[in-house]
């Protein structure tokens, strides 16, 4: 186990902001992850864990403590009553890992290809895209427990998965250390075509179209949009969607779509589960005011995607925060609706 010190974050994260990390520490295997553990408790310093970076925000200030970059390979195969279980180390890169399983004709994340960081990440925000979630394939997740100090398999119900959230973000938060990731797909499954963009995509195509085929059509759908991370990309220095899909009444639904900001236009929506309605966060940013492209210093707008905030260059994460509360300010005060950020907030005094 190697110890650095004052490690620059940014160059770790996809924002490319942040300052340094009083220690550093990257975990390549179970046993590493206990010892870092164990060399900062005894020195009582912070944790944080870390994956892919792509979710993040990092203080100017850094971080005061430990950071554990968790690096744990590997993707170990079998199959179990019609499924093919795939065990993933929390460090591999997940679009990395949608390949391979595309690539071995097995469905159910194929929707989710293109999204940066790495697998151990994925369970945590219940990560989905496109009609599919994380939550609908992990089989178990595989955690070191900072409480009791021993390795755990947790079960799918054990996680609590809801609309991008589970018990590592929410009632647990800070009590697990994801290791490894279990995921349960169907061989030979069909894909799953759901949201407009891919039906749009493949509206002129007589047959249905194969995983692969749908994989491919998502990163050219996220390139588009800039949620690709390409390098040289200036929309491409962000942490993806910033803000989450709100989830609404049928009710409230009528009181968005009767506001004089949104013009006489249709809110777009979708199911959002239990008699409820998700409405596009990107469509409230645009008609609260904040057009694709839109410039605030040292920060904006992706011109390609209205959700995503973008560093254009040498932006401090203070800067980020402030065009995140202008934002919120005035989606609430046109359409009576707080937006929640995605993104994890590292080095601050308060999460907003």
């Amino acid at each position: 186990m190697q110890v650095q010190e004052n490690v620059l974050l940014a160059p770790f994260t996809t924002f490319h902001v942040g300052g340094p990390a009083r220690y550093f520490i990257q975990a390549e295997n179970q046993q590493q992850v206990t010892e870092a553990v164990e060399w900062a408790k005894s020195r009582s310093l912070p944790l944080f864990v870390l994956g892919g970076g792509s979710n993040l925000v990092v203080a100017d200030a850094g971080w005061p403590g430990l950071i554990l970059r968790i690096a744990i390979g590997g993707i170990e195969e079998r199959s179990q009553a019609g499924r093919r279980l795939f065990q993933v180390g929390a460090g591999v890169d997940w679009d990395t890992f949608v390949a391979h399983a595309v690539g071995q004709n097995c469905g159910g994340i194929e929707c989710l290809s293109g999204i940066p960081g790495t697998a151990g990440g994925t369970p945590v925000q219940n990560v989905g895209a496109y009609g599919q979630e994380v939550a609908e394939t992990i089989h178990g997740v595989e955690v070191f427990d900072l409480e009791t100090k021993a390795l755990r398999m947790l079960t799918k119900e054990e996680c609590g998965f809801n609309y991008r959230s589970s018990i590592f973000n929410s009632s647990a938060r800070g009590r697990y250390i994801v290791l490894r990731v279990s995921y349960a797909l169907v061989p030979g499954a069909r894909p799953r075509i759901e949201y407009a963009d891919l039906k749009n995509f493949f509206a002129s195509k007589t047959n249905s179209p194969s995983l692969q085929e749908t994989r491919d059509a998502v990163r050219q759908i996220r390139r588009s949009k800039a949620m690709l991370l390409v390098e040289g990309d200036p929309d491409c220095r962000s942490a993806g969607s910033f803000f989450k899909n709100p989830i609404i009444t049928p009710a409230k639904y009528e009181e968005v779509s009767a506001r004089p900001g949104a013009r006489g236009e249709p809110v777009p929506q979708f199911p959002g589960g239990g008699g409820k309605m998700k409405i596009s966060a990107a469509w409230l940013v645009e008609h609260a005011g904040f057009h694709r492209g839109y410039v605030r210093g040292n920060v904006g707008i992706s011109s390609k995607h209205a959700l995503a905030i973008v560093n254009r260059g040498g932006a401090r994460a203070a800067e980020i925060i402030a065009l995140q509360q202008e934002i919120q300010n005035k989606v609430t005060e046109a359409f009576n609706i707080q937006l929640h950020p995605e993104p994890v907030f590292v080095g601050f005094e308060r999460s907003w």
